[in-house]
């Protein structure tokens, strides 16, 4: 591993939100689904961090963050070092399961494994799909690397957690390129098209991609899809921006999206696999897909 850019943080604290509370009814005999308006201390951090995001992801700001992140000028690692490095994070969200995030990688792995033995490349992104993770040692606030991701450049969906009053603060809602269900995009532009809030899941993706274009390898779309998308819950579990898919391709990204986050949102548990067992498969992995040292 090689820092470009010296760490702020050593051990930051992040408090998974997406993952920790899901109100929508769609959920509601899931584990996952919890009630966002819970009258506790770690309900009042919930909204208090969602209502930061809403009042700071704006148009700008995402453009701020692509131009500071996407130049992956901050360190150079395997996958395996990125993913041994969030094992300093330490997650807030379940202080009940005191567990490395390395951890998760691997539950999230191997019960996708369970599923799809077929697939090695869904295996690789159930691996790898929190690195995003490490602009938190970067001094990242937490609105801005984990939580729920929604469209920017058009009107915020009434589906997105704390809902209207949680963006009286952005400064997108009074302007009038931005404040439209269309904003900036044209009707079944595609969501592959639209600029998302600033988050692990889109800087990932991005990093992949821009790996995966200098090694000529590829993880087959509907793992990048995955990768990109499972935290935008307005609008694959909310049933927003509708208006904003293209018809040819956008419902098989959603179904390969929710694919995804069966395994994601309901794999944390006290069963911990043998990660040191597992290792030689899943490096043969990266060596088939990522090899080498990735730009973050």
């Amino acid at each position: 591993m090689r820092l470009l850019v010296g760490k702020i943080s050593e051990n930051p604290e992040l408090l998974d939100t997406s993952e920790l509370l899901r109100p929508e009814e769609a959920l509601k005999d899931k584990e996952a689904f919890r009630d966002y308006n819970k009258d506790d201390e770690l309900g009042a951090r919930v909204k208090r961090t969602y209502y930061d995001m809403h009042s700071n992801q704006s148009v700008d700001f995402v453009a701020s963050k692509h131009e500071k992140w996407l130049k992956f000028n901050h360190m150079e690692a395997t996958v395996m070092e990125a993913l041994d490095m969030l094992n300093e994070l330490v997650d807030e969200s379940d202080p009940d399961l005191d567990l490395p995030n390395i951890v998760h990688a691997f539950q999230t792995a191997e019960r996708i494994r369970e599923v799809h033995p077929d697939k090695d490349w869904y295996h690789l992104v159930g691996l790898i799909h929190d690195m995003g993770k490490i602009m938190a040692f970067y001094g990242e606030p937490q609105w801005a690397v984990v939580g729920d991701t929604f469209p920017v450049g058009c009107k915020f969906a009434p589906s997105i957690v704390f809902g209207e009053d949680s963006f009286k603060e952005n400064k997108d809602v009074k302007d009038e390129r931005y404040n439209t269900d269309l904003g900036i995009y044209k009707e079944g532009c595609g969501f592959e098209n639209v600029t998302m809030s600033w988050g692990h899941d889109e800087y990932l993706y991005q990093v992949l991609k821009n790996h995966m274009a200098k090694v000529g390898t590829k993880i087959p779309d509907e793992g990048m899809w995955g990768i990109r998308f499972h935290s935008c819950y307005p609008w694959h579990t909310g049933g927003d921006y509708k208006h904003l898919m293209n018809k040819n391709t956008d419902t098989e990204i959603m179904e390969w999206v929710l694919e995804f986050n069966k395994f994601d949102l309901y794999t944390k548990s006290t069963k911990i696999p043998d990660i040191e067992a597992l290792r030689p498969y899943y490096q043969s992995l990266v060596d088939k897909y990522l090899p080498g040292t990735i730009a973050f």
